[in-house]
């Protein structure tokens, strides 16, 4: 390779690091400095090319064949490369903000499963309105405890005990049989709850319009049928009240009072001849629900 040649590829390869040179500076020039930048690679590309010329001109003269690349050649091949790299740059930050957003392990959505959600809803509900609920009762007052010991206090003042009946639709004519049996000083063996709801029953009907009043259904916002109601009460375990005491008083020819808590004892057919029959009435001491129970004179 004689000297030309030599100086040529030595030439070459100046413009090839002033390229790059160059597309690294335009590449970390920032938005305000891009123009002072692109001044600066001008500055270079006319410098370098000067420089060759005159390297030229001192091995061989004006006439000799150079192998030059315009300014214009060399702005467009800096604009390619310059291109090229920022479309590199822009791929590899889509990549980049992809595999940010999905992740590397992150496996493909599996399809919801709504029903299992919404059941998931219902029982994450159910558990928060019991947990309102217990909540709510923690903080209420204890109403059996105020009632039993309410009735307590009653029946020590009256010298009255409390013989428990078995809670059930039958609980008011046990008692009464239980008093009867008691108050009335004959064990009246034949009679039985059955014997007493016939015999209220009997009464109310032979009573009509002495009754009538106290049937009337707030819920219907009518009149009960008598005879529907009393043939129910006979043949049932429906609880009985306020109707077949009164009515059971009266058959009986004998007062029945009725203590209970938080209010005036309440006494039916005060003007009957016999012993007074005593009952006392629960509304929150048994859980299911109102109830009677015999009261007994203390032994005390």
């Amino acid at each position: 390779m004689d000297a030309r040649e030599e100086l040529l590829a030595k030439h070459r390869k100046e413009k090839r690091d002033l390229v790059n040179r160059i597309t690294g500076m335009k590449k970390q020039a920032t938005k305000a400095k891009r123009k002072e930048v692109n001044s600066k690679c001008e500055q270079l590309e006319q410098e370098l090319r000067e420089k060759h010329e005159q390297e030229l001109k001192e091995l061989d003269g004006e006439g000799g064949d150079v192998e030059e690349v315009t300014p214009e050649q060399l702005l467009a091949q800096l604009q390619v490369e310059d291109d090229g790299a920022k479309e590199a740059n822009e791929a590899n930050e889509a990549k980049a903000d992809k595999e940010a957003k999905v992740g590397p392990s992150q496996q493909p959505k599996k399809k919801r499963n709504r029903q299992k959600e919404k059941l998931a809803r219902r029982e994450a509900e159910i558990a928060r309105m019991k947990e309102e609920a217990k909540k709510e009762a923690a903080e209420q007052p204890d109403l059996k405890k105020i009632e039993q010991d309410a009735i307590w206090q009653l029946c020590q003042m009256k010298g009255l005990v409390p013989y428990d009946i078995q809670p059930d639709g039958h609980c008011l004519f046990a008692s009464i049989l239980d008093q009867v049996k008691t108050r009335h000083g004959d064990p009246q063996t034949e009679m039985d709850v059955h014997t007493l709801r016939c015999l209220a029953c009997d009464y109310i009907l032979e009573h009509r319009d002495e009754f009538i009043p106290y049937l009337f259904d707030e819920a219907t916002m009518s009149l009960k049928d008598i005879d529907e109601y009393t043939e129910e009460m006979k043949s049932t375990a429906k609880w009985g009240g306020e109707v077949e005491i009164l009515a059971l008083s009266k058959a009986l020819d004998c007062p029945i009072s009725v203590l209970m808590s938080g209010q005036a004892t309440h006494t039916v057919n005060e003007t009957g001849s016999k012993p007074e029959l005593k009952l006392v009435y629960y509304k929150h001491t048994y859980a299911l629900g109102e109830h009677y129970n015999s009261l007994r004179d203390s032994k005390i």
